[in-house]
């Protein structure tokens, strides 16, 4: 496996074909992705060959973005992991671990092992982050420049919905992030709770 020489292919794709409008789901995101996964190896006992798949699969969990979509972006990612890996020296058992690890990602998350996990965690490591605000406020614009969502306060209704219905998955997270995501989800229902006061 040469991870070195796949990396940088994967960087160089991403930065020259990913779409400008991306404000989340850009360069950017995919490199957090990859630094906070690389943490979570280590926290979490992850060694070996196994470190470089992990790290190979956060760079390629939203790759399917090139396509300029948001729905079904992961089945695209592992499409690219199919064709472009091989060349690089992964083996078919390598791939479909990649696969599984992009796959788990896919909102609600389901992961299965502790390389899903931890890149299930690093994807969403912002809910529990001093920068929860900032990368949130990126995703709706995202979202609205994409038509997906319409206006702020439907935005934060959804924000409350899927703060309360996500986990953190590793031990890492749940002792570091989730404490921190249910002080933000308070902040938000608190919010929201203002909203429905309006209507009454």
């Amino acid at each position: 496996m040469r991870y070195r020489a796949a990396k940088q292919f994967i960087i160089n794709k991403l930065r020259s074909e990913l779409p400008e409008g991306l404000s989340y789901h850009g360069f950017h995101h995919t490199m957090d992705v990859w630094r906070t996964a690389s943490a979570l190896c280590v926290s979490e006992g992850i060694k070996g060959r196994m470190v470089n798949l992990v790290k190979t699969a956060a760079l390629l969990h939203d790759s399917g973005f090139v396509k300029n979509q948001h729905d079904g972006h992961e089945h695209q990612g592992c499409l690219l992991a199919q064709a472009l890996l091989p060349q690089f020296g992964y083996t078919p058992n390598d791939i479909d671990l990649i696969c599984g690890m992009i796959m788990a990602t896919k909102i609600p998350q389901s992961p299965k092992s502790l390389p899903e996990q931890i890149i299930c965690d690093a994807d969403l490591d912002y809910l529990g982050r001093p920068d929860f605000h900032k990368i949130g406020s990126s995703l709706f614009r995202e979202l609205s420049l994409y038509n997906l969502i319409q206006g702020e306060q439907t935005w934060n209704r959804i924000q409350v919905n899927f703060l309360s219905a996500h986990r953190f998955h590793t031990q890492t997270n749940q002792k570091l992030r989730e404490p921190v995501k249910q002080a933000y989800l308070n902040e938000l229902r608190i919010l929201v709770a203002t909203y429905d006061e309006v209507l009454k």
